[in-house]
């Protein structure tokens, strides 16, 4: 998901050539006070105009309570409208009762995250999650370490929920963007967390971003031998298979099942 700033009509049309899954218009952060109405008026013209292909189009609002931004949703053929800074279950019902679109929300303060089961539950219309992790760092006092470790505990809670609630959650952007070895790390670990993709801010890091949280072909070949493995053993009337000497159950051929479905996916794209 690359975060797009409504105001820069350069950004806006190179956007449609990214090999992003996301757009993420912004209207918060990026966008100065006095330059909400010409990023609203921007974001329309783009969407409008189209030649975004594939790429999912997301706005992401000033606040969760801006008439002005709403409107605007309303209006565009969007895939989703993203919330900041999102702390309970009534904003994201609030939301859904004001839009079309799906809803996301933005887990960035110490309160969202300790509500974030209650905030995964609160409508049928939530696709997802997206980490905050900078404004999170800076609401615990913490320290932005090349390991996140401040903020394991509250990044493991996030995915918890969007799991156990079936949805999205997508780990959050990546402070210096010259350090590309520093963020293909933090990609692993975000894989490695259970993240399903990562929020960026520089075109510079979608191939890598890309390439972390895409199964590669090696994975994809192994997935697709242990289906062959387990269907086998099934017609034999078996509940295991083997595999290179490892166990086969149907968890592992879940998951496998799963990463094929997200390999097949990428290639239609």
């Amino acid at each position: 998901m690359l975060y797009v700033p409504g105001d820069k009509p350069r950004a806006l049309e190179k956007a449609k050539t990214l090999e992003c899954d996301a757009i993420l218009f912004d209207l918060e952060d990026a966008v100065a006070p006095q330059n909400k109405a010409r990023a609203r008026e921007g974001i329309a013209d783009a969407v409008r105009a189209g030649g975004y292909g594939h790429r999912e189009l997301i706005l992401r609002v000033s606040a969760p309570d801006c008439a002005e931004d709403f409107a605007l949703a309303c209006a565009l053929p969007l895939d989703g409208v993203l919330l900041p800074k999102v702390e309970s279950a009534a904003t994201v019902a609030d939301a859904a009762a004001r839009n079309p679109h799906p809803v996301w929300c933005m887990v960035e303060t110490p309160l969202g995250v300790l509500r974030a089961a209650e905030i995964a539950g609160a409508s049928d219309r939530l696709a997802g999650f997206v980490a905050g992790t900078n404004d999170l760092t800076k609401d615990l006092r913490a320290r932005h370490t090349p390991a996140r470790t401040p903020l394991l505990t509250a990044l493991s809670l996030m995915v918890l929920a969007a799991r156990a609630y079936g949805l999205a959650v997508i780990d959050g952007v990546h402070l210096d963007l010259d350090d590309l070895a520093g963020f293909e790390a933090a990609c692993r670990q975000g894989v490695e967390l259970g993240f399903d993709g990562k929020s960026l801010v520089h075109p510079n890091s979608i191939g890598i971003a890309n390439r972390v949280f895409g199964p590669s072909p090696q994975e994809v070949a192994r997935a697709r031998a242990m289906v062959a493995a387990w269907e086998e053993a099934r017609a034999q009337g078996l509940g295991v298979a083997r595999i290179d000497g490892a166990m086969v159950e149907q968890l592992h051929v879940d998951d496998a099942n799963r990463l094929i479905a997200l390999a097949d996916a990428i290639a239609r794209r």
